[in-house]
Protein backbone atom coordinates (compact mmCIF):
# COMPACT_ATOMS: atom_id res chain seq x y z
CA UNK A 1 0.00 0.00 0.00
CA UNK A 2 1.54 3.03 -0.83
CA UNK A 3 1.42 6.38 1.49
CA UNK A 4 -1.06 8.21 -0.45
CA UNK A 5 -3.33 5.28 -0.07
CA UNK A 6 -2.46 5.17 3.33
CA UNK A 7 -3.40 8.77 4.27
CA UNK A 8 -6.78 7.90 2.01
CA UNK A 9 -7.72 4.81 4.04
CA UNK A 10 -6.95 6.63 7.54
CA UNK A 11 -8.74 9.53 6.76
CA UNK A 12 -12.11 7.36 5.17
CA UNK A 13 -11.77 5.21 8.44
CA UNK A 14 -11.70 8.05 10.68
CA UNK A 15 -13.29 10.90 8.83
CA UNK A 16 -16.14 11.69 11.68
CA UNK A 17 -13.31 11.97 14.10
CA UNK A 18 -11.94 14.54 11.74
CA UNK A 19 -14.60 16.54 11.04
CA UNK A 20 -15.35 16.65 14.82
CA UNK A 21 -12.23 18.03 15.75
CA UNK A 22 -11.99 20.38 12.61
CA UNK A 23 -14.94 21.53 14.00
CA UNK A 24 -13.63 21.82 17.28
CA UNK A 25 -10.99 23.51 16.58
CA UNK A 26 -12.81 26.37 14.01
CA UNK A 27 -15.01 26.85 17.24
CA UNK A 28 -12.67 27.26 19.80
CA UNK A 29 -10.56 30.22 17.66
CA UNK A 30 -14.08 31.88 16.11
CA UNK A 31 -13.94 34.21 19.68
CA UNK A 32 -10.68 35.19 18.61
CA UNK A 33 -11.66 36.09 15.12
CA UNK A 34 -15.22 37.53 15.67
CA UNK A 35 -15.70 38.68 19.72
CA UNK A 36 -18.50 40.90 18.62
CA UNK A 37 -21.14 40.25 21.55
CA UNK A 38 -24.48 40.30 19.24
CA UNK A 39 -22.48 38.09 16.97
CA UNK A 40 -21.71 35.24 19.43
CA UNK A 41 -25.03 36.09 20.95
CA UNK A 42 -26.38 34.56 17.30
CA UNK A 43 -23.73 31.64 17.63
CA UNK A 44 -24.73 30.72 21.15
CA UNK A 45 -28.53 30.67 20.13
CA UNK A 46 -27.48 28.37 17.47
CA UNK A 47 -25.41 25.75 19.59
CA UNK A 48 -28.74 25.78 22.15
CA UNK A 49 -31.14 25.08 18.99
CA UNK A 50 -28.81 22.54 17.69
CA UNK A 51 -29.08 20.40 21.01
CA UNK A 52 -32.69 20.16 20.16
CA UNK A 53 -32.44 19.53 16.74
CA UNK A 54 -30.31 16.86 17.21
CA UNK A 55 -32.47 15.06 19.49
CA UNK A 56 -35.22 15.47 17.01
CA UNK A 57 -33.36 14.45 14.28
CA UNK A 58 -32.87 11.18 16.49
CA UNK A 59 -37.00 10.66 16.72
CA UNK A 60 -37.80 12.36 12.83
CA UNK A 61 -35.45 10.72 10.92
CA UNK A 62 -34.00 7.69 12.19
CA UNK A 63 -37.04 6.62 14.07
CA UNK A 64 -39.27 7.84 11.21
CA UNK A 65 -41.96 9.82 13.37
CA UNK A 66 -43.25 13.13 13.65
CA UNK A 67 -43.11 14.98 16.57
CA UNK A 68 -44.74 19.27 16.98
CA UNK A 69 -44.15 19.22 20.42
CA UNK A 70 -40.86 19.42 21.04
CA UNK A 71 -40.97 23.00 22.15
CA UNK A 72 -43.04 21.80 25.37
CA UNK A 73 -40.11 20.03 26.50
CA UNK A 74 -37.86 22.72 25.89
CA UNK A 75 -39.98 25.09 27.62
CA UNK A 76 -40.11 21.96 30.72
CA UNK A 77 -36.44 22.15 31.01
CA UNK A 78 -36.22 26.26 30.66
CA UNK A 79 -38.94 26.75 33.02
CA UNK A 80 -38.03 23.77 35.37
CA UNK A 81 -34.61 25.21 36.10
CA UNK A 82 -35.81 28.74 36.44
CA UNK A 83 -38.03 28.10 39.05
CA UNK A 84 -35.64 25.33 40.95
CA UNK A 85 -32.70 27.80 41.12
CA UNK A 86 -35.57 31.17 42.12
CA UNK A 87 -37.95 29.73 44.04
CA UNK A 88 -35.73 26.67 45.62
CA UNK A 89 -32.57 27.91 45.54
CA UNK A 90 -31.03 24.91 44.07
CA UNK A 91 -27.39 24.53 42.24
CA UNK A 92 -27.91 25.23 38.59
CA UNK A 93 -26.03 22.64 37.39
CA UNK A 94 -28.30 20.14 40.07
CA UNK A 95 -31.83 21.52 38.96
CA UNK A 96 -30.46 20.82 35.39
CA UNK A 97 -29.95 17.39 35.75
CA UNK A 98 -33.37 16.84 38.33
CA UNK A 99 -35.49 18.57 35.89
CA UNK A 100 -33.67 16.43 32.83
CA UNK A 101 -34.88 13.30 35.02
CA UNK A 102 -38.39 14.81 35.31
CA UNK A 103 -38.53 15.45 31.70
CA UNK A 104 -37.43 12.05 30.91
CA UNK A 105 -40.53 10.69 33.20
CA UNK A 106 -42.90 12.85 31.82
CA UNK A 107 -41.91 11.87 27.95
CA UNK A 108 -42.51 8.31 29.11
CA UNK A 109 -46.13 8.88 30.41
CA UNK A 110 -46.52 10.43 27.51
CA UNK A 111 -45.02 8.25 25.11
CA UNK A 112 -46.09 5.10 25.71
CA UNK A 113 -49.80 5.90 24.64
CA UNK A 114 -49.07 8.39 21.61
CA UNK A 115 -46.63 6.27 20.42
CA UNK A 116 -49.43 4.17 19.84
CA UNK A 117 -49.94 6.74 16.99
CA UNK A 118 -48.35 7.12 13.85
CA UNK A 119 -48.76 9.71 11.19
CA UNK A 120 -50.92 12.79 11.00
CA UNK A 121 -52.32 11.19 14.40
CA UNK A 122 -49.01 10.87 15.88
CA UNK A 123 -48.56 14.92 15.03
CA UNK A 124 -51.71 16.18 16.06
CA UNK A 125 -51.06 14.45 19.61
CA UNK A 126 -47.91 16.11 19.84
CA UNK A 127 -49.33 19.60 18.91
CA UNK A 128 -51.71 19.07 21.43
CA UNK A 129 -49.21 18.54 24.06
CA UNK A 130 -47.59 21.53 23.43
CA UNK A 131 -50.73 23.86 22.67
CA UNK A 132 -51.45 22.34 26.24
CA UNK A 133 -48.05 23.20 27.74
CA UNK A 134 -47.96 26.95 26.28
CA UNK A 135 -51.64 27.59 27.75
CA UNK A 136 -50.43 26.51 30.95
CA UNK A 137 -47.29 28.37 30.97
CA UNK A 138 -49.69 32.15 30.41
CA UNK A 139 -52.59 31.02 32.77
CA UNK A 140 -50.17 29.81 35.71
CA UNK A 141 -49.00 33.21 36.56
CA UNK A 142 -48.07 32.45 40.44
CA UNK A 143 -45.89 29.67 39.22
CA UNK A 144 -44.63 31.03 35.93
CA UNK A 145 -45.32 34.55 35.55
CA UNK A 146 -47.68 34.33 32.85
CA UNK A 147 -47.31 36.53 29.66
CA UNK A 148 -44.43 38.47 31.84
CA UNK A 149 -42.76 35.87 31.72
CA UNK A 150 -39.78 34.50 34.72
CA UNK A 151 -37.12 36.63 35.65
CA UNK A 152 -33.83 36.64 37.44
CA UNK A 153 -32.80 33.36 36.65
CA UNK A 154 -29.18 32.85 38.02
CA UNK A 155 -26.42 32.84 35.30
CA UNK A 156 -24.37 28.97 35.38
CA UNK A 157 -20.58 29.02 37.09
CA UNK A 158 -18.03 26.91 37.47
CA UNK A 159 -16.63 27.92 40.74
CA UNK A 160 -15.58 31.48 40.75
CA UNK A 161 -15.82 31.04 36.90
CA UNK A 162 -19.35 32.36 36.41
CA UNK A 163 -20.66 32.29 32.32
CA UNK A 164 -22.24 35.37 31.98
CA UNK A 165 -20.56 37.54 29.24
CA UNK A 166 -20.90 35.98 25.52
CA UNK A 167 -17.15 34.50 24.92
CA UNK A 168 -17.86 32.41 27.69
CA UNK A 169 -21.21 31.49 26.89
CA UNK A 170 -19.78 30.48 23.70
CA UNK A 171 -17.53 27.66 24.74
CA UNK A 172 -20.11 26.53 27.53
CA UNK A 173 -22.58 26.19 25.09
CA UNK A 174 -21.10 24.58 22.08
CA UNK A 175 -19.12 22.02 24.71
CA UNK A 176 -22.99 21.02 25.12
CA UNK A 177 -23.27 20.85 21.73
CA UNK A 178 -20.48 19.32 20.42
CA UNK A 179 -21.20 16.61 23.43
CA UNK A 180 -24.51 16.24 21.83
CA UNK A 181 -23.25 15.71 18.52
CA UNK A 182 -21.00 13.01 19.73
CA UNK A 183 -23.40 10.96 21.71
CA UNK A 184 -25.77 11.06 18.01
CA UNK A 185 -22.79 10.08 16.30
CA UNK A 186 -22.12 7.28 18.12
CA UNK A 187 -25.71 5.98 18.33
CA UNK A 188 -26.35 5.98 15.19
CA UNK A 189 -23.18 3.84 14.19
CA UNK A 190 -24.43 1.35 17.03
CA UNK A 191 -26.59 -1.50 16.98
CA UNK A 192 -29.26 0.58 18.43
CA UNK A 193 -28.62 3.40 15.52
CA UNK A 194 -29.51 0.81 12.59
CA UNK A 195 -32.56 -1.27 14.64
CA UNK A 196 -33.77 2.79 14.70
CA UNK A 197 -32.99 3.50 10.93
CA UNK A 198 -35.13 0.03 10.13
CA UNK A 199 -37.63 1.29 11.89
CA UNK A 200 -37.91 4.46 10.00
CA UNK A 201 -37.37 2.41 6.63
CA UNK A 202 -40.15 0.22 7.04
CA UNK A 203 -41.44 -0.87 10.67
CA UNK A 204 -43.30 -4.21 9.66
CA UNK A 205 -39.88 -5.25 8.32
CA UNK A 206 -38.00 -3.93 11.45
CA UNK A 207 -40.59 -5.78 14.10
CA UNK A 208 -40.09 -8.57 11.41
CA UNK A 209 -36.37 -8.56 11.81
CA UNK A 210 -36.31 -8.60 15.92
CA UNK A 211 -36.75 -4.86 16.33
CA UNK A 212 -38.87 -3.70 19.43
CA UNK A 213 -40.14 -0.86 17.24
CA UNK A 214 -42.48 0.13 20.19
CA UNK A 215 -39.83 0.38 23.01
CA UNK A 216 -37.42 2.00 20.63
CA UNK A 217 -39.78 4.21 19.72
CA UNK A 218 -40.38 4.91 23.36
CA UNK A 219 -36.74 5.36 23.99
CA UNK A 220 -35.95 7.75 21.21
CA UNK A 221 -38.54 9.68 22.09
CA UNK A 222 -37.08 9.88 25.58
CA UNK A 223 -33.69 10.84 25.05
CA UNK A 224 -35.01 13.77 22.44
CA UNK A 225 -36.85 14.87 25.21
CA UNK A 226 -33.82 15.16 27.50
CA UNK A 227 -31.89 16.59 24.85
CA UNK A 228 -34.41 19.44 24.70
CA UNK A 229 -34.47 19.49 28.29
CA UNK A 230 -31.03 20.14 28.53
CA UNK A 231 -30.94 22.54 25.68
CA UNK A 232 -34.25 24.56 27.76
CA UNK A 233 -32.02 25.16 30.78
CA UNK A 234 -29.17 26.55 29.18
CA UNK A 235 -31.42 28.63 27.16
CA UNK A 236 -32.69 30.18 30.30
CA UNK A 237 -29.35 30.38 32.31
CA UNK A 238 -28.08 32.23 29.31
CA UNK A 239 -30.73 34.95 29.31
CA UNK A 240 -31.63 35.21 32.59
CA UNK A 241 -35.02 35.85 31.28
CA UNK A 242 -37.73 32.95 29.69
CA UNK A 243 -41.52 33.84 28.30
CA UNK A 244 -43.95 31.62 26.92
CA UNK A 245 -43.55 32.98 23.77
CA UNK A 246 -39.92 31.40 23.42
CA UNK A 247 -41.77 27.85 23.58
CA UNK A 248 -45.09 27.94 21.31
CA UNK A 249 -46.00 26.42 18.15
CA UNK A 250 -44.32 28.22 16.15
CA UNK A 251 -41.11 27.58 17.83
CA UNK A 252 -41.74 23.68 17.75
CA UNK A 253 -42.47 24.21 14.01
CA UNK A 254 -39.10 25.67 13.65
CA UNK A 255 -37.78 23.11 15.33
CA UNK A 256 -39.20 20.10 12.80
CA UNK A 257 -38.15 22.59 9.54
CA UNK A 258 -34.83 22.78 11.30
CA UNK A 259 -34.50 18.66 10.75
CA UNK A 260 -36.21 18.86 7.24
CA UNK A 261 -33.93 21.73 5.69
CA UNK A 262 -30.90 19.78 7.06
CA UNK A 263 -32.04 16.58 6.43
CA UNK A 264 -33.73 13.49 7.68
CA UNK A 265 -31.05 10.93 9.29
CA UNK A 266 -28.16 13.50 8.91
CA UNK A 267 -26.50 14.39 12.16
CA UNK A 268 -24.31 16.65 10.37
CA UNK A 269 -27.28 18.53 8.60
CA UNK A 270 -29.08 18.90 11.98
CA UNK A 271 -25.78 22.26 12.73
CA UNK A 272 -26.95 22.83 9.29
CA UNK A 273 -30.61 23.37 9.53
CA UNK A 274 -30.38 25.21 13.52
CA UNK A 275 -27.54 27.59 11.76
CA UNK A 276 -29.38 28.49 8.91
CA UNK A 277 -33.15 28.71 9.98
CA UNK A 278 -31.80 30.92 13.45
CA UNK A 279 -29.52 33.03 11.22
CA UNK A 280 -32.35 33.50 8.62
CA UNK A 281 -34.39 36.67 10.61
CA UNK A 282 -30.70 38.09 11.00
CA UNK A 283 -30.74 38.30 7.30
CA UNK A 284 -34.39 39.27 6.54
CA UNK A 285 -35.02 42.54 9.15
CA UNK A 286 -37.21 43.55 6.58
CA UNK A 287 -39.34 40.82 6.32
CA UNK A 288 -39.36 39.69 10.03
CA UNK A 289 -43.21 40.13 9.98
CA UNK A 290 -43.35 37.57 7.64
CA UNK A 291 -41.10 34.94 9.02
CA UNK A 292 -43.13 32.03 9.34
CA UNK A 293 -44.13 32.54 5.85
CA UNK A 294 -40.58 32.83 4.54
CA UNK A 295 -39.86 29.30 6.88
CA UNK A 296 -42.99 27.86 5.75
CA UNK A 297 -42.23 28.67 1.75
CA UNK A 298 -38.41 26.88 2.72
CA UNK A 299 -40.01 24.04 3.86
CA UNK A 300 -42.52 23.33 0.77
CA UNK A 301 -39.11 24.28 -1.70
CA UNK A 302 -37.24 21.98 -0.25
CA UNK A 303 -39.65 19.11 -0.05
CA UNK A 304 -40.59 19.61 -3.20
CA UNK A 305 -36.89 20.06 -4.51
CA UNK A 306 -34.59 18.44 -2.31
CA UNK A 307 -36.76 15.40 -0.43
CA UNK A 308 -33.61 14.80 1.56
CA UNK A 309 -32.74 17.78 2.73
CA UNK A 310 -30.49 20.65 2.37
CA UNK A 311 -27.38 18.90 2.78
CA UNK A 312 -28.10 15.32 2.04
CA UNK A 313 -29.62 16.60 -1.13
CA UNK A 314 -26.78 18.92 -2.18
CA UNK A 315 -23.87 16.56 -1.99
CA UNK A 316 -26.03 13.81 -3.90
CA UNK A 317 -25.68 16.45 -6.81
CA UNK A 318 -22.29 16.65 -5.99
CA UNK A 319 -21.52 12.98 -6.00
CA UNK A 320 -23.87 12.21 -8.49
CA UNK A 321 -22.11 14.70 -11.06
CA UNK A 322 -18.46 13.79 -10.25
CA UNK A 323 -19.19 10.39 -11.30
CA UNK A 324 -20.96 11.24 -14.44
CA UNK A 325 -17.59 13.26 -14.89
CA UNK A 326 -15.45 10.21 -13.94
CA UNK A 327 -17.56 8.22 -16.61
CA UNK A 328 -16.74 10.91 -19.19
CA UNK A 329 -13.36 11.11 -18.97
CA UNK A 330 -13.02 6.94 -18.75
CA UNK A 331 -15.26 7.06 -21.93
CA UNK A 332 -13.31 9.85 -23.84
Amino acid sequence: MTRKQKIFYFITLHRTGLWVTALSLALLLFPLVENNPYTLGITNLIAINAIVVLGLNLFIGYAGQISLGHAAFFGLGAYGSAIATVNFELNPWLAMMLVALIVALVALVIGVPILRLSGHYLAMATLGLNFVFHTILLQWDDVTGGPSGFYGIPSLEIGDLVFFDEIRLHYLLWAFALLSLLLCLNLVRSGVGRGLAALAGDETAAAALGVNTRNAKVKVFILSAILASLAGSLFAHTYSFISPDSFNIFVATDFVIMVVIGGMGSIWGSLFGAGLITLLPEWMDLFETYKDFVHGGILVLVLIFLPQGLVSGLLDIFKTRMTLRRQKNAQA
